[in-house]
This record gives C-alpha cells, sequence and structure tokens, in this order.
C-alpha cells in the first residue's frame, strides 16, 4: 500500500510539473501561424492542420492521441470544450492536461486552462465574440507533450487607407466623456397670456363698420370697427364749448386788465374777468380728458356728421382670436368686442409626469421641436405647476420661445428634450459608429490595416455618445463615420460564424 501510495504520488508530481511548465511557456507571446510554419518543416505543417473531430470541433493528433477542440454556446456564454481521444476512442477527461493560448487582434493574449467535467475538459473563460483568434495548444499525454496552432477569422475586413479616403470611413478614439441623458416630453403651443388683450368700445353706440375678423393679423393703431355714439356727440360738443368759452373768457380777462391799469374800470371786474378764464380753462381741460380716456384726441374731429363716430382701434398688433361684433347692433361700453393675441413670443405647455420632476427645473434650457414638420428652437422655463392634474396626473411646465418669425403656431404638438444629467464615463463612442450585426450592437476597430467587429455593452447615451461597459478599451481606434461601409464590405466577403 505504502509503494502504490508512492507512485501516486509521484505521478502528481510529474504532472504538476509539466503543466507549471506548460503555463509558463504560454505566459510568454504566442507565435503566429506565420512564425510557426518557418520553424516546421511542410510535413510537421501537413500534419498539424485540424481536421474535423466527431462533435464537429476542430481535431488535432498527433500518433495515436487526438485532442477535439469545440466551442459551445447553447444556453450559456461560448466555452471552450475539449474531448481526449486515443485510437479514436474516447478518453475520461483526466487523462490528459490540456492549456490553450488565444490571441486576438488589439488584445493581450489570454492564457485559458481546463478542468475536468462529465466526459470533456472546460476551459476557464469565456470565449469572447467575435470569434477570431490565433490558438496555440499545448497537450501532456503520459509524459509526451504535444504542440497545435491554428488561426480563425470572423467579422474582419482588410481596408487601407487609400480606400479609407475613398469610401469616406472616419477614424476616431475611443475615451472619456461626459453623457448628457435627455429627457423627451410631450408639449403643445399655447399664447402667451401675458400678451392677451381683451378689447372693448369704451363708449356705447350702434356699430356702423366691422372690419377685423376672426384670425386676421392686425398692427397697433389700427381701425378694428366704427361705432356711432351720441355720447360721443356730446363729449365732442362740450369740448368746443368749452374751447370757445376759453376764448371768450380770456378776450375778456385781457380788456379788463387793461382797463383796470388805466384806472378806467373797477378792480372788481378785472378780478371777475380773471376768474372766469380760469374757469373755462377748467373746463376745457375737463372735457379735453373726458376724450383722451376714450382713445380720441380733443382736435381730431370738427362739428358735423362725423362727430359722433367713435373708431375702435386696436391696442397691440397680434392676431384677432376672438370676435363678438356684428353690424347694425348696439353696443354697452363694456362689452369684449375682439380677443388680440401678440404671438411674437409664444409659450409650450409641457407635460411633466411625476417621475420627471425631479428633472425638471426653472431656468432649464430646452430643445423644442414640432412633430409636424420640421421646426426646432431653444427656450428655458419659466414656470413649473405646484399641483398635479386630477385626471391626467401630471405637471405643466412652460417654456417661452421667440416668435419673431411667426414659425410656432399656437395649436401646434412639439417634442421638448432637456439634458436630465451629466455623466462621467470613462469610455464612450460616437452613436453613428453603432452597427447591428446578428444580435449584437457593434463597433469596427481599426488594428493596423484590419477592421474587425468588437460586439459592446452599451449603458447611458445621450443621442450623439454613448457609454461602453464592456468590449472596447480607452484608447482603441474604431470606425465612426460611414461605418455603414465596413458592414457592406463584410457582407459582401460572406461573413460566417462557423465553430
Amino acid at each position: 500500500m505504502n509503494k502504490a501510495r508512492w507512485i501516486q504520488i509521484l505521478i502528481v508530481i510529474a504532472i504538476g510539473i509539466v503543466v507549471g511548465g506548460l503555463i509558463l511557456t504560454l505566459d510568454k507571446p504566442s507565435a503566429m501561424p506565420e512564425e510557426a510554419a518557418s520553424t516546421n518543416t511542410n510535413e510537421e505543417l501537413a500534419e498539424n492542420q485540424p481536421g474535423i473531430g466527431p462533435r464537429s470541433g476542430k481535431l488535432f493528433t498527433d500518433s495515436d492521441f487526438s485532442v477535439e477542440l469545440t466551442i459551445f454556446e447553447k444556453g450559456v456564454p461560448p466555452q471552450f470544450r475539449v474531448y481526449l481521444y486515443e485510437k479514436g476512442k474516447l478518453l475520461p477527461p483526466t487523462a490528459g492536461t490540456i492549456a490553450i493560448t488565444l490571441s486576438r487582434l488589439g488584445t493581450p493574449a489570454q492564457l485559458f486552462k481546463f478542468t475536468p467535467e462529465a466526459d470533456y475538459l472546460l476551459g476557464d473563460q469565456v470565449v469572447e465574440e467575435p470569434h477570431s483568434f490565433d490558438i496555440a495548444i499545448a497537450a501532456e499525454r503520459n509524459g509526451k507533450l504535444m504542440r497545435w496552432s491554428y488561426s480563425q477569422v470572423e467579422g474582419r475586413v482588410e481596408m487601407s487607407d487609400a480606400m479609407l479616403k475613398s469610401t469616406g470611413v472616419e477614424v476616431l478614439t475611443a475615451g472619456p466623456a461626459i453623457i448628457r441623458p435627455k429627457l423627451k416630453l410631450p408639449g403643445e403651443v399655447i399664447f402667451n397670456e401675458h400678451n392677451i388683450v381683451r378689447v372693448v368700445p369704451r363708449v356705447p353706440g350702434l356699430v356702423t363698420s366691422v372690419q377685423g375678423n376672426l384670425g386676421q393679423h392686425v398692427k397697433k393703431g389700427e381701425v378694428l370697427a366704427v361705432v356711432e355714439s351720441p355720447m360721443l356727440a356730446d363729449l365732442r360738443s362740450q369740448y368746443y364749448v368749452a374751447k370757445k368759452r376759453l376764448g371768450l373768457t380770456r378776450a375778456t380777462y385781457e380788456r379788463e386788465k387793461q382797463l383796470w391799469e388805466e384806472k378806467i374800470s373797477a378792480k372788481q371786474e378785472f378780478l371777475l374777468a380773471q376768474e372766469l378764464w380760469n374757469e373755462a380753462e377748467i373746463a376745457l381741460e375737463l372735457a379735453s380728458v373726458k376724450l383722451r380716456a376714450l382713445g380720441v384726441q380733443p382736435e381730431s374731429g370738427r362739428l358735423g356728421p362725423d362727430i359722433a363716430h367713435y373708431g375702435i382701434h386696436s391696442p397691440i398688433s397680434g392676431i384677432i382670436i376672438a370676435k363678438a361684433i356684428v353690424l347694425g347692433e348696439a353696443l354697452k361700453e363694456d362689452r369684449e368686442i375682439y380677443t388680440i393675441a401678440d404671438v411674437s413670443t409664444v409659450w409650450t405647455a409641457v407635460t411633466v409626469y411625476p417621475k420627471d420632476l425631479n428633472v425638471i427645473r426653472l431656468g432649464q434650457k430646452v430643445a423644442v421641436k414640432a412633430t409636424a414638420y420640421d421646426v426646432e428652437s431653444e427656450g428655458t422655463v419659466t414656470y413649473i405647476s405646484t399641483l398635479i392634474g386630477g385626471q391626467t396626473r401630471t405637471a405643466t411646465a412652460r417654456v417661452e420661445l421667440d416668435n419673431k418669425e411667426g414659425k410656432w403656431r399656437p395649436g401646434m404638438f412639439l417634442n421638448a428634450e432637456l439634458v436630465a444629467e451629466e455623466i462621467e464615463v470613462p469610455v464612450a463612442v460616437s452613436v453613428a459608429a453603432i452597427q447591428t450585426l446578428r444580435d449584437w450592437s457593434v463597433v469596427f476597430g481599426r488594428y493596423d490595416q484590419y477592421f474587425e467587429v468588437r460586439p459592446l455593452e452599451l449603458g447611458h447615451s445621450d443621442g450623439e455618445m454613448v457609454e461602453v461597459l464592456k468590449g472596447l478599451t480607452p484608447g482603441e481606434q474604431y470606425a465612426g463615420g460611414n461605418s455603414f461601409a465596413l458592414k457592406a464590405e463584410l457582407g459582401k466577403a460572406g461573413a460566417t460564424h462557423d465553430h
């Protein structure tokens, strides 16, 4: 029993020494297939060419011993599985020791170690996509060390600098970036309520002319309607009477003043004339104020047929958005007959959901884009409602937009985009560089004259840059603009996924 136990211990020690030697050897840069060709005879190369194994893997043979390498990916991440054979018969996984060095473009070499699992040896790492790499295999069986190597290419395109220039492919470098994710919210253009004016006649009368119509653009001071008003006629009459009286009292005052200075008349007559002149001035000023309060210039009319005609003028430039006047009707002085809105600035009522209320704030810049056609602008948040709508369960944010060009029309639907936050990420790529290949989101990494697909795990995006969580390292170059040209070239080459 002691002798048998010592034999087992010696065997374990021998295997450990061999595996250690393999690991030390494989940690060194592995030779590429071309280098291996320079150190082997043509006969040895022919022997190292893999065949097809019973499980459709790559089969490598040395004398009676064979190693079948497969990539298994059904229901699990891709993994190396190695089957051992002797004279075509399957051996238990403990019958040999395997180590594999995998090299791919732009990344350090990987050393795969294997452990027994069922009837195969299982690799200790995931075989990342794409499966385009150079592999060096070292096997130990009964103290004999065997080596094989092979290469396979997937998702790779060769393109010279001249061809890059002709196809317009832009080469960018992955690196740190600040991602500004945008929150998109629906909204609608509404009138600026601070620029809406309601027009009333200010004098009662009969409508003799209607010139302003619903939807019409009007300028400040433009006549909207004409009213025939007895009240206006009376006020104008009072003004002209007061004006005549002022002229008479002034002449009387000047005459009495001269007579008093010449000692012809008594001072009492002079003082009475002065008082009557002052009263006439006050009466004229009062009549003038009454007319100006109605928007009528005292000297704008004369006694005659038009003395009772009163023009209702637009107080601002804008659009008539409401009209309540018809020809021939009798109006009261406080009747609302027109509503006019100045649309040189407009508001957008943006719908804010409760979950987004912590993102939006006063003074925040907002990009606004119409949904119907290509119109966009930028404004700032000027108001956020403090209450949640009982039926809609949303709040409203107001964004003020400059509209001097008249491109925004109340009632238009729009989308408002605002920056939700700023996120610093260690690696990001241009969104325009992302292509879809099979079920991957990929970029084409550049390695000398080659471009090769790199499947990415993506994070935050702001529509221009996207965070890369896995698949690309800082400083790696990739195809940015016109990267679809590389995808087209890959399609022409008939890209496959055959392991």
